[in-house]
Protein backbone atom coordinates (compact mmCIF):
# COMPACT_ATOMS: atom_id res chain seq x y z
CA UNK A 1 0.00 0.00 0.00
CA UNK A 2 1.35 3.44 -0.98
CA UNK A 3 2.23 5.83 1.81
CA UNK A 4 2.95 8.86 -0.43
CA UNK A 5 1.74 10.15 -3.79
CA UNK A 6 3.80 11.92 -6.46
CA UNK A 7 1.72 14.29 -8.59
CA UNK A 8 3.29 15.76 -11.73
CA UNK A 9 1.31 18.80 -12.84
CA UNK A 10 1.94 21.50 -15.42
CA UNK A 11 2.84 23.91 -12.62
CA UNK A 12 5.25 21.75 -10.64
CA UNK A 13 5.77 18.60 -8.57
CA UNK A 14 3.69 17.86 -5.48
CA UNK A 15 4.11 15.15 -2.81
CA UNK A 16 1.12 14.05 -0.72
CA UNK A 17 1.01 11.79 2.31
CA UNK A 18 -1.67 9.10 2.38
CA UNK A 19 -3.54 9.10 5.71
CA UNK A 20 -6.53 6.86 5.03
CA UNK A 21 -6.88 4.24 2.31
CA UNK A 22 -9.28 1.36 1.89
CA UNK A 23 -7.94 -1.53 -0.20
CA UNK A 24 -10.63 -4.17 0.29
CA UNK A 25 -13.59 -1.92 -0.52
CA UNK A 26 -11.81 0.23 -3.09
CA UNK A 27 -14.22 -0.82 -5.87
CA UNK A 28 -17.39 -0.16 -3.89
CA UNK A 29 -19.62 2.73 -4.87
CA UNK A 30 -19.18 4.51 -1.53
CA UNK A 31 -15.39 4.65 -1.87
CA UNK A 32 -15.64 5.76 -5.50
CA UNK A 33 -18.04 8.56 -4.50
CA UNK A 34 -15.70 9.63 -1.70
CA UNK A 35 -12.94 10.15 -4.30
CA UNK A 36 -15.16 12.72 -6.05
CA UNK A 37 -16.07 14.51 -2.81
CA UNK A 38 -13.42 17.06 -1.79
CA UNK A 39 -14.39 17.05 1.90
CA UNK A 40 -13.92 13.28 2.16
CA UNK A 41 -10.88 13.05 -0.11
CA UNK A 42 -9.03 15.83 1.77
CA UNK A 43 -9.06 13.54 4.84
CA UNK A 44 -7.38 10.76 2.86
CA UNK A 45 -4.33 12.77 1.69
CA UNK A 46 -2.43 15.81 2.91
CA UNK A 47 0.08 17.99 1.05
CA UNK A 48 3.68 17.67 2.24
CA UNK A 49 5.52 19.72 -0.36
CA UNK A 50 4.79 21.56 -3.61
CA UNK A 51 7.70 22.73 -5.78
CA UNK A 52 6.59 24.93 -8.70
CA UNK A 53 8.58 25.23 -11.92
CA UNK A 54 10.77 28.29 -12.38
CA UNK A 55 9.72 29.14 -15.94
CA UNK A 56 7.93 27.78 -19.02
CA UNK A 57 11.21 26.39 -20.38
CA UNK A 58 11.86 24.63 -17.07
CA UNK A 59 8.36 23.13 -17.17
CA UNK A 60 8.91 21.90 -20.74
CA UNK A 61 12.24 20.30 -19.79
CA UNK A 62 10.68 18.41 -16.88
CA UNK A 63 7.67 17.39 -18.99
CA UNK A 64 10.02 15.87 -21.57
CA UNK A 65 11.88 13.98 -18.83
CA UNK A 66 8.63 12.63 -17.38
CA UNK A 67 7.38 11.52 -20.82
CA UNK A 68 10.65 9.64 -21.43
CA UNK A 69 10.66 8.08 -17.94
CA UNK A 70 13.71 10.01 -16.67
CA UNK A 71 14.28 11.56 -13.25
CA UNK A 72 15.45 15.16 -13.53
CA UNK A 73 17.75 16.77 -10.97
CA UNK A 74 14.89 18.99 -9.82
CA UNK A 75 12.63 16.01 -9.06
CA UNK A 76 15.47 14.04 -7.49
CA UNK A 77 16.32 16.88 -5.08
CA UNK A 78 12.64 17.19 -4.12
CA UNK A 79 12.29 13.47 -3.41
CA UNK A 80 15.53 13.28 -1.42
CA UNK A 81 14.53 16.33 0.61
CA UNK A 82 11.09 15.04 1.61
CA UNK A 83 11.26 11.23 1.52
CA UNK A 84 14.80 10.23 2.49
CA UNK A 85 14.37 10.49 6.27
CA UNK A 86 16.12 7.64 8.12
CA UNK A 87 13.17 6.92 10.40
CA UNK A 88 10.70 6.46 7.59
CA UNK A 89 13.00 5.16 4.87
CA UNK A 90 12.03 1.53 5.27
CA UNK A 91 8.26 2.16 5.28
CA UNK A 92 8.00 4.67 2.42
CA UNK A 93 6.16 3.59 -0.72
CA UNK A 94 5.54 6.21 -3.43
CA UNK A 95 2.54 6.07 -5.76
CA UNK A 96 3.61 7.04 -9.32
CA UNK A 97 1.43 7.21 -12.44
CA UNK A 98 4.02 6.16 -15.06
CA UNK A 99 5.72 2.73 -14.63
CA UNK A 100 8.83 3.93 -16.52
CA UNK A 101 9.23 6.91 -14.21
CA UNK A 102 8.65 4.64 -11.21
CA UNK A 103 11.50 2.35 -12.28
CA UNK A 104 13.83 5.34 -12.72
CA UNK A 105 12.94 6.72 -9.28
CA UNK A 106 13.59 3.34 -7.66
CA UNK A 107 16.96 3.11 -9.41
CA UNK A 108 18.20 6.64 -8.70
CA UNK A 109 16.61 7.53 -5.35
CA UNK A 110 16.27 3.99 -3.88
CA UNK A 111 12.61 4.61 -3.07
CA UNK A 112 10.01 1.86 -3.45
CA UNK A 113 7.31 2.83 -5.97
CA UNK A 114 3.80 1.52 -6.57
CA UNK A 115 1.89 1.73 -9.87
CA UNK A 116 -1.04 -0.53 -8.94
CA UNK A 117 -4.70 0.26 -9.55
CA UNK A 118 -5.25 1.57 -6.01
CA UNK A 119 -2.37 4.03 -6.48
CA UNK A 120 -3.85 5.17 -9.79
CA UNK A 121 -7.14 5.89 -8.02
CA UNK A 122 -5.35 8.10 -5.49
CA UNK A 123 -3.55 9.99 -8.28
CA UNK A 124 -6.89 10.42 -10.07
CA UNK A 125 -8.40 12.00 -6.97
CA UNK A 126 -5.41 14.32 -6.52
CA UNK A 127 -5.65 15.39 -10.19
CA UNK A 128 -9.39 16.02 -9.80
CA UNK A 129 -9.01 18.26 -6.75
CA UNK A 130 -5.58 19.73 -7.54
CA UNK A 131 -6.89 23.32 -7.59
CA UNK A 132 -8.08 23.00 -3.97
CA UNK A 133 -5.32 20.77 -2.56
CA UNK A 134 -2.35 22.79 -3.87
CA UNK A 135 -1.87 25.88 -1.72
CA UNK A 136 -1.60 29.16 -3.55
CA UNK A 137 -3.06 27.72 -6.77
CA UNK A 138 -6.45 28.15 -8.40
CA UNK A 139 -8.30 26.20 -11.08
CA UNK A 140 -7.81 29.00 -13.62
CA UNK A 141 -4.03 29.02 -13.01
CA UNK A 142 -3.79 25.26 -13.54
CA UNK A 143 -5.81 25.43 -16.78
CA UNK A 144 -3.60 28.24 -18.13
CA UNK A 145 -0.44 26.32 -17.21
CA UNK A 146 -1.78 23.15 -18.86
CA UNK A 147 -2.65 25.05 -22.04
CA UNK A 148 0.75 26.75 -22.29
CA UNK A 149 2.70 23.57 -21.53
CA UNK A 150 0.58 21.58 -23.99
CA UNK A 151 1.33 24.01 -26.83
CA UNK A 152 5.06 24.14 -26.10
CA UNK A 153 5.31 20.36 -25.63
CA UNK A 154 3.50 19.63 -28.91
CA UNK A 155 5.61 22.21 -30.75
CA UNK A 156 8.83 20.67 -29.42
CA UNK A 157 7.74 17.15 -30.34
CA UNK A 158 6.93 18.23 -33.89
CA UNK A 159 10.18 20.16 -34.17
CA UNK A 160 12.35 17.27 -33.01
CA UNK A 161 10.33 14.52 -34.70
CA UNK A 162 12.66 11.89 -36.13
CA UNK A 163 10.14 10.88 -38.82
CA UNK A 164 9.45 14.38 -40.14
CA UNK A 165 11.24 13.62 -43.44
CA UNK A 166 9.28 10.39 -43.78
CA UNK A 167 6.06 12.37 -43.45
CA UNK A 168 6.86 14.23 -46.67
CA UNK A 169 7.21 10.90 -48.49
CA UNK A 170 3.98 9.58 -46.99
CA UNK A 171 2.03 12.66 -48.05
CA UNK A 172 3.61 12.68 -51.53
CA UNK A 173 2.82 9.03 -52.32
CA UNK A 174 -0.74 9.42 -50.98
CA UNK A 175 -1.27 12.48 -53.19
CA UNK A 176 0.33 10.74 -56.18
CA UNK A 177 -2.01 7.75 -55.87
CA UNK A 178 -4.98 10.09 -55.60
CA UNK A 179 -3.80 12.07 -58.62
CA UNK A 180 -3.52 8.88 -60.68
CA UNK A 181 -7.17 8.10 -59.98
CA UNK A 182 -8.31 11.68 -60.61
CA UNK A 183 -6.35 12.11 -63.85
CA UNK A 184 -7.72 8.83 -65.23
CA UNK A 185 -11.27 9.75 -64.22
CA UNK A 186 -11.05 13.27 -65.66
CA UNK A 187 -9.44 11.96 -68.85
CA UNK A 188 -12.38 9.62 -69.40
CA UNK A 189 -14.74 12.52 -68.74
CA UNK A 190 -13.03 14.79 -71.29
CA UNK A 191 -13.13 11.97 -73.84
CA UNK A 192 -16.87 11.56 -73.39
CA UNK A 193 -17.56 15.28 -73.33
CA UNK A 194 -15.42 16.27 -76.32
CA UNK A 195 -16.39 13.04 -78.11
CA UNK A 196 -19.82 14.48 -78.88
CA UNK A 197 -18.10 17.11 -81.00
CA UNK A 198 -15.12 15.16 -82.42
CA UNK A 199 -15.54 11.36 -81.88
CA UNK A 200 -12.80 10.32 -84.34
CA UNK A 201 -10.02 11.89 -82.22
CA UNK A 202 -10.12 9.03 -79.66
CA UNK A 203 -8.77 6.42 -82.08
CA UNK A 204 -6.08 8.69 -83.50
CA UNK A 205 -4.83 9.96 -80.09
CA UNK A 206 -5.24 7.16 -77.50
CA UNK A 207 -2.98 8.73 -74.82
CA UNK A 208 -4.94 10.60 -72.13
CA UNK A 209 -2.48 13.48 -71.69
CA UNK A 210 -2.06 14.04 -75.42
CA UNK A 211 -5.81 13.81 -75.96
CA UNK A 212 -6.48 16.53 -73.36
CA UNK A 213 -3.83 18.79 -74.92
CA UNK A 214 -5.16 18.14 -78.43
CA UNK A 215 -8.73 18.90 -77.34
CA UNK A 216 -7.52 22.09 -75.68
CA UNK A 217 -5.62 23.12 -78.82
CA UNK A 218 -8.21 22.17 -81.45
CA UNK A 219 -11.36 23.48 -79.79
CA UNK A 220 -13.92 23.80 -82.57
CA UNK A 221 -13.03 21.23 -85.24
CA UNK A 222 -14.38 23.40 -88.02
CA UNK A 223 -11.67 26.02 -87.34
CA UNK A 224 -8.81 23.53 -87.69
CA UNK A 225 -6.77 24.18 -90.84
CA UNK A 226 -3.34 23.48 -92.31
CA UNK A 227 -1.77 26.51 -90.57
CA UNK A 228 -2.20 24.80 -87.18
CA UNK A 229 -0.76 21.53 -88.46
CA UNK A 230 2.81 22.06 -87.15
CA UNK A 231 1.62 23.09 -83.68
CA UNK A 232 -0.64 20.05 -83.56
CA UNK A 233 2.28 17.81 -84.60
CA UNK A 234 4.37 19.26 -81.73
CA UNK A 235 1.66 18.13 -79.31
CA UNK A 236 1.65 14.62 -80.88
CA UNK A 237 5.41 14.02 -80.44
CA UNK A 238 6.32 15.70 -83.78
CA UNK A 239 4.35 13.12 -85.75
CA UNK A 240 3.17 14.84 -88.94
CA UNK A 241 1.26 11.82 -90.21
CA UNK A 242 -0.91 11.68 -87.10
CA UNK A 243 -1.46 15.42 -87.28
CA UNK A 244 -2.56 15.09 -90.92
CA UNK A 245 -4.88 12.24 -89.94
CA UNK A 246 -6.45 14.46 -87.27
CA UNK A 247 -6.97 17.23 -89.85
CA UNK A 248 -8.55 14.83 -92.33
CA UNK A 249 -10.80 13.36 -89.63
CA UNK A 250 -11.89 16.85 -88.54
CA UNK A 251 -12.95 17.74 -92.06
CA UNK A 252 -15.09 14.63 -92.43
CA UNK A 253 -16.19 14.23 -88.80
CA UNK A 254 -19.64 12.98 -87.84
CA UNK A 255 -19.69 14.89 -84.53
CA UNK A 256 -22.34 17.43 -83.57
CA UNK A 257 -21.63 21.14 -83.52
CA UNK A 258 -21.50 22.83 -80.09
CA UNK A 259 -22.26 26.34 -78.94
CA UNK A 260 -19.58 28.76 -77.80
CA UNK A 261 -20.44 28.43 -74.11
CA UNK A 262 -20.24 24.62 -74.32
CA UNK A 263 -16.89 24.78 -76.10
CA UNK A 264 -15.61 27.27 -73.53
CA UNK A 265 -16.45 24.90 -70.65
CA UNK A 266 -14.83 21.97 -72.45
CA UNK A 267 -11.70 24.06 -73.01
CA UNK A 268 -11.53 25.10 -69.33
CA UNK A 269 -11.93 21.50 -68.21
CA UNK A 270 -9.24 20.34 -70.65
CA UNK A 271 -6.79 22.91 -69.24
CA UNK A 272 -7.50 21.59 -65.73
CA UNK A 273 -6.79 18.02 -66.82
CA UNK A 274 -3.54 19.10 -68.50
CA UNK A 275 -2.42 21.03 -65.43
CA UNK A 276 -3.16 18.05 -63.19
CA UNK A 277 -1.16 15.73 -65.45
CA UNK A 278 1.78 18.14 -65.48
CA UNK A 279 1.66 18.52 -61.70
CA UNK A 280 1.65 14.72 -61.41
CA UNK A 281 4.95 14.59 -63.31
CA UNK A 282 6.46 17.24 -61.02
CA UNK A 283 5.26 15.32 -57.96
CA UNK A 284 6.85 12.12 -59.29
CA UNK A 285 10.20 13.90 -59.62
CA UNK A 286 9.85 15.31 -56.11
CA UNK A 287 9.08 11.86 -54.70
CA UNK A 288 12.08 10.26 -56.43
CA UNK A 289 14.36 12.99 -55.09
CA UNK A 290 13.06 12.56 -51.53
CA UNK A 291 13.31 8.78 -51.69
CA UNK A 292 16.93 8.97 -52.88
CA UNK A 293 17.72 11.22 -49.91
CA UNK A 294 15.84 9.31 -47.18
CA UNK A 295 15.96 5.67 -48.33
CA UNK A 296 18.47 5.31 -51.19
CA UNK A 297 19.02 1.56 -50.70
CA UNK A 298 15.31 0.75 -50.64
CA UNK A 299 14.88 2.89 -53.75
CA UNK A 300 17.72 1.12 -55.56
CA UNK A 301 16.20 -2.25 -54.66
CA UNK A 302 12.49 -1.67 -55.36
CA UNK A 303 12.05 1.75 -56.97
CA UNK A 304 10.54 4.99 -55.71
CA UNK A 305 6.85 4.10 -55.85
CA UNK A 306 6.95 0.69 -54.13
CA UNK A 307 9.47 1.84 -51.50
CA UNK A 308 7.35 4.91 -50.71
CA UNK A 309 4.22 2.75 -50.41
CA UNK A 310 5.99 0.43 -47.96
CA UNK A 311 7.10 3.41 -45.83
CA UNK A 312 3.60 4.90 -45.98
CA UNK A 313 1.93 1.63 -45.01
CA UNK A 314 4.34 1.08 -42.10
CA UNK A 315 3.96 4.68 -40.87
CA UNK A 316 7.65 5.61 -41.06
CA UNK A 317 11.01 4.28 -42.14
CA UNK A 318 11.81 3.47 -38.50
CA UNK A 319 8.70 1.31 -38.18
CA UNK A 320 9.51 -0.44 -41.46
CA UNK A 321 13.04 -1.20 -40.28
CA UNK A 322 11.63 -2.82 -37.13
CA UNK A 323 9.39 -5.19 -39.09
CA UNK A 324 10.64 -8.73 -39.75
CA UNK A 325 10.89 -9.96 -43.33
CA UNK A 326 7.74 -12.07 -42.95
CA UNK A 327 5.72 -8.93 -42.12
CA UNK A 328 7.26 -6.95 -44.99
CA UNK A 329 6.33 -9.76 -47.36
CA UNK A 330 2.57 -9.50 -46.71
CA UNK A 331 2.48 -5.76 -45.96
CA UNK A 332 -0.62 -4.47 -47.71
CA UNK A 333 -2.46 -7.83 -47.74
CA UNK A 334 -3.76 -7.76 -44.17
CA UNK A 335 -7.37 -8.39 -45.15
CA UNK A 336 -6.45 -11.47 -47.16
CA UNK A 337 -4.26 -12.72 -44.32
CA UNK A 338 -6.94 -12.44 -41.64
CA UNK A 339 -9.57 -13.89 -43.97
CA UNK A 340 -7.28 -16.87 -44.63
CA UNK A 341 -6.66 -17.34 -40.91
CA UNK A 342 -10.38 -17.14 -40.19
CA UNK A 343 -11.39 -19.59 -42.92
CA UNK A 344 -8.26 -21.76 -42.45
CA UNK A 345 -7.29 -21.26 -46.08
CA UNK A 346 -4.01 -20.44 -47.82
CA UNK A 347 -2.30 -17.30 -46.57
CA UNK A 348 -1.21 -14.67 -49.13
CA UNK A 349 2.32 -14.85 -50.55
CA UNK A 350 2.82 -11.12 -51.13
CA UNK A 351 1.26 -7.72 -50.56
CA UNK A 352 2.70 -4.47 -51.93
CA UNK A 353 5.76 -6.36 -53.18
CA UNK A 354 3.60 -7.91 -55.90
CA UNK A 355 4.05 -4.73 -57.98
CA UNK A 356 7.81 -5.29 -58.12
CA UNK A 357 9.29 -6.33 -61.46
CA UNK A 358 11.11 -9.26 -59.83
CA UNK A 359 7.89 -11.08 -58.98
CA UNK A 360 6.52 -10.42 -62.45
CA UNK A 361 9.63 -11.94 -64.03
CA UNK A 362 9.54 -15.06 -61.85
CA UNK A 363 7.65 -18.16 -62.94
CA UNK A 364 4.34 -19.17 -61.35
CA UNK A 365 6.04 -21.80 -59.19
CA UNK A 366 8.68 -19.41 -57.87
CA UNK A 367 6.62 -16.28 -57.12
CA UNK A 368 6.25 -17.17 -53.44
CA UNK A 369 9.94 -18.00 -53.06
CA UNK A 370 11.16 -14.84 -54.79
CA UNK A 371 8.74 -12.69 -52.74
CA UNK A 372 10.12 -14.18 -49.53
CA UNK A 373 13.69 -13.58 -50.74
CA UNK A 374 12.84 -10.02 -51.83
CA UNK A 375 11.19 -9.24 -48.47
CA UNK A 376 14.37 -10.37 -46.72
CA UNK A 377 16.43 -7.94 -48.82
CA UNK A 378 13.89 -5.15 -48.24
CA UNK A 379 14.19 -5.50 -44.46
CA UNK A 380 18.00 -5.34 -44.73
CA UNK A 381 17.87 -2.27 -47.00
CA UNK A 382 15.39 -0.42 -44.75
CA UNK A 383 17.53 -1.06 -41.67
CA UNK A 384 20.64 0.20 -43.43
CA UNK A 385 18.78 3.34 -44.57
CA UNK A 386 17.39 3.96 -41.08
CA UNK A 387 20.58 3.60 -39.07
CA UNK A 388 23.43 4.54 -41.45
CA UNK A 389 25.22 7.85 -40.91
CA UNK A 390 26.18 8.58 -44.53
CA UNK A 391 23.42 7.37 -46.90
CA UNK A 392 24.61 5.59 -50.04
CA UNK A 393 22.68 3.48 -52.59
CA UNK A 394 25.47 0.93 -53.06
CA UNK A 395 24.06 -1.51 -50.51
CA UNK A 396 20.72 -1.50 -52.34
CA UNK A 397 22.46 -2.11 -55.65
CA UNK A 398 24.31 -5.10 -54.14
CA UNK A 399 21.05 -6.49 -52.75
CA UNK A 400 19.40 -5.99 -56.15
CA UNK A 401 22.18 -8.02 -57.76
CA UNK A 402 21.50 -10.79 -55.23
CA UNK A 403 17.82 -10.86 -56.23
CA UNK A 404 18.86 -11.03 -59.89
CA UNK A 405 21.15 -13.95 -59.05
CA UNK A 406 18.25 -15.63 -57.25
CA UNK A 407 16.11 -15.35 -60.37
CA UNK A 408 18.92 -16.91 -62.40
CA UNK A 409 19.19 -19.67 -59.79
CA UNK A 410 15.65 -20.80 -60.60
CA UNK A 411 16.63 -21.20 -64.25
CA UNK A 412 20.28 -22.31 -64.17
CA UNK A 413 20.79 -23.63 -60.62
CA UNK A 414 23.76 -21.36 -59.85
CA UNK A 415 23.42 -20.32 -56.15
CA UNK A 416 23.45 -16.57 -55.37
CA UNK A 417 26.12 -14.90 -53.25
CA UNK A 418 25.70 -14.64 -49.49
CA UNK A 419 24.76 -11.47 -47.63
CA UNK A 420 28.09 -11.29 -45.84
CA UNK A 421 30.05 -11.47 -49.09
CA UNK A 422 27.90 -8.89 -50.88
CA UNK A 423 27.98 -6.38 -48.03
CA UNK A 424 31.69 -6.96 -47.45
CA UNK A 425 32.39 -5.98 -51.07
CA UNK A 426 30.41 -2.76 -50.63
CA UNK A 427 32.26 -1.94 -47.40
CA UNK A 428 35.59 -2.50 -49.13
CA UNK A 429 34.56 -0.17 -51.94
CA UNK A 430 33.50 2.51 -49.48
CA UNK A 431 36.75 2.27 -47.53
CA UNK A 432 38.74 2.52 -50.77
CA UNK A 433 36.77 5.61 -51.78
CA UNK A 434 37.36 7.19 -48.37
CA UNK A 435 41.06 6.47 -48.58
CA UNK A 436 41.29 7.88 -52.10
CA UNK A 437 39.38 11.03 -51.17
CA UNK A 438 41.25 11.77 -47.93
CA UNK A 439 44.59 13.57 -47.99
CA UNK A 440 45.59 12.96 -44.35
CA UNK A 441 47.31 9.76 -43.31
CA UNK A 442 45.28 9.53 -40.12
CA UNK A 443 42.13 8.86 -42.11
CA UNK A 444 43.61 5.82 -43.80
CA UNK A 445 42.71 3.45 -40.94
CA UNK A 446 39.06 4.41 -40.54
CA UNK A 447 36.57 1.74 -39.62
CA UNK A 448 34.02 0.62 -42.24
CA UNK A 449 30.61 2.27 -42.39
CA UNK A 450 28.80 -0.79 -41.05
CA UNK A 451 30.71 -3.31 -38.93
CA UNK A 452 29.85 -6.89 -39.78
CA UNK A 453 28.84 -9.17 -36.95
CA UNK A 454 30.16 -12.70 -36.88
CA UNK A 455 27.48 -15.33 -37.44
CA UNK A 456 26.16 -16.91 -34.27
CA UNK A 457 27.10 -20.58 -33.76
CA UNK A 458 24.51 -23.14 -34.79
CA UNK A 459 23.26 -26.07 -32.72
CA UNK A 460 25.69 -28.46 -34.43
CA UNK A 461 28.64 -26.20 -33.58
CA UNK A 462 27.53 -26.05 -29.93
CA UNK A 463 27.25 -29.86 -29.72
CA UNK A 464 30.74 -30.23 -31.20
CA UNK A 465 32.12 -27.79 -28.64
CA UNK A 466 30.50 -29.68 -25.77
CA UNK A 467 31.90 -33.01 -26.99
CA UNK A 468 35.40 -31.60 -27.35
CA UNK A 469 35.22 -30.07 -23.84
CA UNK A 470 34.10 -33.38 -22.33
CA UNK A 471 36.90 -35.32 -24.02
CA UNK A 472 39.48 -32.63 -23.11
CA UNK A 473 40.58 -32.31 -26.72
CA UNK A 474 42.35 -29.10 -27.70
CA UNK A 475 41.30 -28.09 -31.17
CA UNK A 476 43.65 -26.01 -33.27
CA UNK A 477 42.43 -22.72 -34.63
CA UNK A 478 43.58 -23.36 -38.19
CA UNK A 479 41.80 -26.64 -38.85
CA UNK A 480 40.89 -27.78 -42.30
CA UNK A 481 37.27 -27.78 -43.30
CA UNK A 482 35.48 -31.11 -42.77
CA UNK A 483 35.27 -33.28 -45.85
CA UNK A 484 31.75 -33.73 -47.16
CA UNK A 485 30.31 -37.25 -46.96
CA UNK A 486 30.08 -39.08 -50.24
CA UNK A 487 26.67 -40.58 -50.97
CA UNK A 488 26.82 -44.41 -51.20
CA UNK A 489 24.62 -46.69 -53.21
CA UNK A 490 22.40 -49.36 -51.62
CA UNK A 491 24.76 -52.22 -52.56
CA UNK A 492 27.76 -50.45 -51.00
CA UNK A 493 25.78 -49.82 -47.80
CA UNK A 494 24.80 -53.53 -47.60
CA UNK A 495 28.43 -54.61 -48.10
CA UNK A 496 29.56 -52.27 -45.29
CA UNK A 497 26.88 -53.63 -42.96
CA UNK A 498 27.95 -57.25 -43.66
CA UNK A 499 31.59 -56.40 -42.98
CA UNK A 500 30.63 -54.73 -39.70
CA UNK A 501 28.63 -57.83 -38.64
CA UNK A 502 31.57 -60.12 -39.39
CA UNK A 503 33.89 -57.96 -37.28
CA UNK A 504 31.41 -58.08 -34.39
CA UNK A 505 31.19 -61.93 -34.59
CA UNK A 506 34.99 -62.31 -34.62
CA UNK A 507 35.31 -60.04 -31.63
CA UNK A 508 32.63 -62.02 -29.78
CA UNK A 509 34.47 -65.32 -30.49
CA UNK A 510 37.77 -63.87 -29.26
CA UNK A 511 36.06 -62.60 -26.11
CA UNK A 512 34.52 -66.08 -25.52
CA UNK A 513 37.90 -67.87 -25.87
CA UNK A 514 39.52 -65.42 -23.46
CA UNK A 515 36.70 -65.96 -21.00
CA UNK A 516 37.12 -69.78 -21.16
CA UNK A 517 40.90 -69.59 -20.60
CA UNK A 518 40.28 -67.22 -17.69
CA UNK A 519 37.85 -69.67 -16.05
CA UNK A 520 40.31 -72.58 -16.45
CA UNK A 521 43.10 -70.56 -14.83
CA UNK A 522 40.87 -69.61 -11.91
CA UNK A 523 39.94 -73.31 -11.32
CA UNK A 524 43.60 -74.38 -11.33
CA UNK A 525 44.45 -71.65 -8.81
CA UNK A 526 41.69 -72.82 -6.49
CA UNK A 527 42.88 -76.44 -6.65
CA UNK A 528 46.46 -75.44 -5.88
CA UNK A 529 45.31 -73.38 -2.87
CA UNK A 530 43.32 -76.37 -1.50
CA UNK A 531 46.28 -78.75 -1.89
CA UNK A 532 48.58 -76.30 -0.07
CA UNK A 533 46.16 -76.07 2.84
CA UNK A 534 45.93 -79.86 3.09
CA UNK A 535 49.72 -80.27 3.05
CA UNK A 536 50.08 -77.66 5.83
CA UNK A 537 47.46 -79.36 7.97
Amino acid sequence: MATHVLFESSSGYAIFEVKLKEEIGARTKAIQDSMDDLAKFSKMVSLISFSPFKSAAHALENANDVSEGLVSEYLQSLLELNLSKPAKKSGIKLAVADPGLAASIKETCKIDCDTSESSQELIRGVRLHAGKLLKGMQDEDIIKAQLGLGHSYSRAKLKFNVNRIDNMIIQAIALLDQLDKDVNLFSMRIREWYGYHFPELVKIVPDNYQYARAAQFIGDKDKLDEEKLHDLAAILDDDMTRAQNVLDAARGSMGASLSEIDMLNINIFATRVVSLAEYRKELTDYLSEKMNQVAPNLTALLGERIGARLISHAGSLTNLSKYPASTVQILGAEKALFRALKTKGNTPKYGLLYHSSFIGRAGPKFKGRISRFLANKCSIASRIDCFIDTPTPKFGEALREQVEERLNFFETGVPPSKNTDAIRKVLDQLTLEDEAGSDDEDKMDDEPVLPLLEPSPTKKDRKKKRKSDDMDVDEDEDEEEPVKKVKLSKEEKKALKKAAKKEKKEKAKEDGVEAETGEKKSKKDKKEKKEKKKSKS
